[in-house]
């Protein structure tokens, strides 16, 4: 009997190690690469779904940058956003109880509910601003 829970592999929990270690946010293809180089052998078809899989259970971040591949990273828990720097990658969670109070009316103006979002934020850090 099948519970729905998807079945831990080698693979699956190689690229959750992974993520485990690294900061910031990458491409599954990065990933993919930082695997092969510590000798995984594992498929980029397979992380990019495991990435979809760790989405889904909300363990992972995904971010949409504007005409870019997604990108992953994990998150501590609870809703968040991000603060990102367009020249190194560093992030930075942040609340944003401003960006919920006006989803959640922005939301009910129009009917809608079980109403999700991201928000994040691009700019640059100061250690890259100073140079």
């Amino acid at each position: 009997m099948t519970t729905g829970t998807p079945r831990t592999t080698r693979q699956r929990s190689a690229v959750s190690a992974l993520l485990d270690e690294v900061e910031g946010f990458h491409s599954a293809q990065d990933l993919h690469a930082m695997l092969r180089r510590r000798g995984d052998r594992i498929g980029l078809t397979t992380v990019y779904r495991t990435l979809q899989v760790l989405a889904d259970a909300d363990e992972i971040d995904v971010m949409r940058p504007p005409g870019g591949e997604h990108l992953y990273r994990r998150c501590s828990g609870g809703h968040h956003h991000h603060l990102v720097c367009r020249a190194c990658g560093r992030t930075v969670e942040v609340a944003g109880p401003a960006v919920e109070k006006w989803a959640d009316r922005i939301s009910a103006e129009h009917g809608f509910t079980e109403v999700s979002h991201t928000f994040e934020i691009f700019g640059t850090c100061p250690a890259c601003a100073g140079r």
